[in-house]
Formats: structure tokens, sequence, C-alpha cells
């Protein structure tokens, strides 16, 4: 099918990608059984393994995973001796946070301001709609075979999938993957997510007295659990905003594109007058660790009494870039913790979770197919860009795959707000992307035919 029909055809297709995008809005598929019940991820798989079918996909169904979710897998055979590509995706969702801070139902998309709203229009709903857009455009046409693999616990990060992977690795094997939970650097600009840091994720808890006690009475001597936290995770930065953890180094540099500040500033939600941290912006994102204080159990203001406290604790996440082991950085996040506690007070450090940095290449057959299709579609060059967050899942296809390109895209430029309220997706990029994906489709058969 020619460049111009595929267009056509996907633009077209586009009142059909915001029913199926407004379908799977719909279902409230966040993997917490106490927050959600199981049956909202159950129909969100219904769904899925109903509409591939529809696409001609075969042995489509869920797979358990150990940590109790399920993974959609399926095939789309291709003519004899075609390479294959996988396609994945995640079908679970972020919890809403706040409801009251969403300016329309967060489980029904709304159309507003040329962008449509809803948990998941973006990550990862917006990614499936890609690529349902792509197969519906394509039809018949389809010179490779497909594989599909939905995961359904990727933003629980209890690593179900990750577990999965290698012991179902001929039911997934693939030359080239295509991983759509990353996104372009801004509308209208096609990237290639290169780099993924990783992280590790540690409770810290900090024990100074058997109970609360008066604060008239006894404070000023008696140790204070709270303040021996907050001294701990003072110790996490310097006073510009730079990570410190001792034993992780921090002086990596980005060699691929530039982050604008004032972009940052937007995309961020900084507020006007408030420094950005460290240096250069992609440097602090992409190539460096961070560590950040995702929560603190402590009394809340409206409530709090005169007492000081006996025990505090707090969930502690570091970010760490390629290169950087999870293994070794997670023991030295615990080293550096229990060694800067003051006072002697007691301190336990629960390890959590873990996850491997990425790095992909820029060399081989579907690389340069992708860059022609980004090109093609967009008008314009692609650009590389990092990704300050983790999927694990990657490092395991790397090395599940090893001979497989591993290639991160998809429609989550920074505007999506994905994983705070009021969540959107451009439909534009899903039209833009979805015609990426169908190009990248129709020619990657003849580039790798032509590479041998």
């Amino acid at each position: 099918m020619s460049e111009e029909k595929l267009r056509s055809t996907i633009h077209d297709l586009m009142p059909q990608a915001q029913r199926d995008l407004a379908s799977m809005v719909a279902f409230r598929s966040v993997h917490d059984a106490e927050q959600f019940p199981p049956e909202e991820c159950q129909g969100m798989i219904d769904f899925l393994v109903d509409t591939f079918r529809d696409l001609g996909f075969q042995d489509v169904r869920g797979y358990e995973t150990p940590d109790g979710s399920q993974a959609v897998c399926g095939h789309r055979p291709g003519p004899p001796g075609a390479p294959t590509v996988l396609l994945y995706f995640h079908h679970d969702v972020q919890p809403p946070l706040d409801d009251a801070a969403w300016d329309s139902p967060v489980w029904e998309l709304t159309e507003r301001n040329g962008r449509w709203f809803g948990r998941g229009a973006a990550d990862c709903k917006g990614n499936i709609a890609m690529h349902l857009t792509a197969l519906r455009a394509l039809g018949d046409d389809l010179p490779v075979t497909v594989k599909i693999v939905g995961e359904g616990s990727e933003e629980q990060g209890t690593g179900g999938l990750e577990a999965f992977v290698p012991e179902n690795a001929d039911l997934l094997r693939a030359d080239a993957i295509l991983v759509c939970d990353t996104g372009n650097f801004a509308v209208g600009v096609p990237s290639l997510t290169t780099s993924l840091r990783g992280m590790t994720k540690v409770v810290l808890t900090v024990r100074a007295l058997t109970s609360p006690m008066h604060s008239g009475m006894f404070g000023g001597a008696a140790p204070d659990a709270l303040a021996a936290l907050i001294a701990i995770l003072a110790t996490l930065r310097d006073e510009r905003g730079n990570t410190t953890v001792t034993g992780v180094d921090a002086s990596q540099r980005w060699d691929g594109a530039r982050y604008d500040a004032e972009r940052f500033r937007a995309d961020a939600n900084v507020i006007d007058g408030v420094d950005l941290l460290g240096d250069a912006v992609a440097d602090m994102v992409w190539a460096r660790p961070t560590a950040t204080v995702l929560g603190i159990d402590c009394p809340d203001v409206v409530g709090s009494s005169a007492a000081i406290q006996g025990s505090a604790r707090a969930r502690i996440e570091l970010r760490i870039p390629p290169g950087t082991d999870p293994a070794e950085a997670q023991e030295a996040l615990i080293a550096h913790l229990t060694a800067a506690a003051p006072w002697n007070v007691e301190v336990e450090i629960e390890p959590e979770a873990e996850g491997a940095p990425f790095q992909s290449t820029l060399a081989g057959p579907g690389f340069e197919t992708m860059r022609a299709a980004m090109h093609d579609a967009y008008g314009r060059e692609l650009i590389t860009q990092g990704q300050g967050g983790s999927i694990p899942l990657c490092a395991v296809f790397a090395e599940t795959f090893p001979d497989a390109e591993i290639m991160l895209m998809g429609v989550e430029e920074p505007l999506c707000l994905i994983h705070a309220p009021n969540e959107s997706v451009d439909p534009t990029e899903i039209e833009n992307m979805a015609l990426v994906e169908a190009l990248f489709l129709e020619r990657y058969a003849a580039a790798v035919a032509g590479d041998a």
C-alpha cells in the first residue's frame, strides 16, 4: 500500500480509534484488588482478546503471570520465512489519585481543547489504540509475523511479566520488539527513546521512643524520630539539588538531544520563580541518578498533637542510569541511609523493588526502517532521547532475546500528564504514530532481506 493510501486510511480510522480508546478508558483496570474490583481488569483483558481476534490474531488469550496479573498474548502469521515483530503494551493503569482534581470524569474519555482526557488515555491505552489503528489500516497486507504482549501489572511494578518472559521465550521470540510505552519529545517531534533509568526502592523506618511523648515535658532531650528521618532524607541531595548517595556516580552526561530549560519548566509544571535543580536538564533527568522521597508516614497537620514522634518512616526511590548495577545501587542506598542516621536512632530498611536500566543500539535494519518511517510520517528526522522513568522489562527482553532490535516509542509526550490527574492524549500523536508503525510493519521484511 502506498504511503499516501496508508495515511488516508489511518485518518479515516480515527473515529474508530476514539471509540476503541473510549471503551478501554471505561475499564478501571488498576491491578490492585484493594482499590478496584478484579472484574475491571478482566473486562479490559476480554476487550483485548476479542478485538485482536477480530483483527486476525490467533491463540489470543490471557496468560497468568507470577504476580497474579494476566499477559495478553497472540500472533498473526506472516508469509513463510517472514521476520517477526513483537508489539508491547500494558493494559493496567495508575489509580486516579484525587478524583476532585480532574476536570472531567476519570473513566470517561472526554474531548477538550483538541485532546482526549481520561485515565490511561495515553499511558498506555493510547498506545493500544495506536496498535489497533495501524493493524486495521494494513488489513491483510502484512508482510511480517506480528506478535503481541500486553502486560497487566506494569504500573504496580510487581514484575509479573518480567518473570513470565524468560519462561515463555518461544511464545514471544521476535526479530524486532516495539516497546510502546514512551512517546515523543514533544507533539510533532518524532522520537526514539534509547536510554532508560533503572531504579531501586526501599522503605526506611526510624525508631527513637517506644511511644509518642508530650513535647512540652520531654522535648529538647528526647530524640525525635521524625526529626531524625528528616535529617537522613536531607543528606540525599546537596544544596543545588544534585543527588548525593555515597557510592553512586552522579557525574554522567547526556550526549543526545538537549532539553531546553524553559520547555522543561512548562512540561514539569514548575511554579514561576522556583529554581530547577542541578545542571543541564537532560543530564539530570536522563543520565544521572535521582533520589526521590515518595511518601512519609507521620501525623497529619490537621489533628496533630503536641507530641514527639517515637517512630516515622519513608519510601525512597533511587533512579539509576545505564551502567549502574541496581543491586549495587540498592546496597549503596541502604548503607548511605544507615550511616546518615543521627543520635543512634534505630534504623530498619526494607528493600521493595529494583529494576535494571536499559540502553538500546542505533544500528540494524529495524532502526533504519524506523528512522525512515518516522521521517515519512512526520516530515522531519527523528531525535533520540532518554527517559527518566524505568521499564525493567526492557532489560529482560534484551537478556532473553539478545539478537532482537528493541525500540521504544509511543504517544506519551510530556503534555499527557501521565500518572497525574487530567491525563490526556493528543489524537494527532495516535494518528501519526499509527502511520509510523504501519510503515514499519510494511517495510521491515524488505529491510531484513536486504540486510541479509
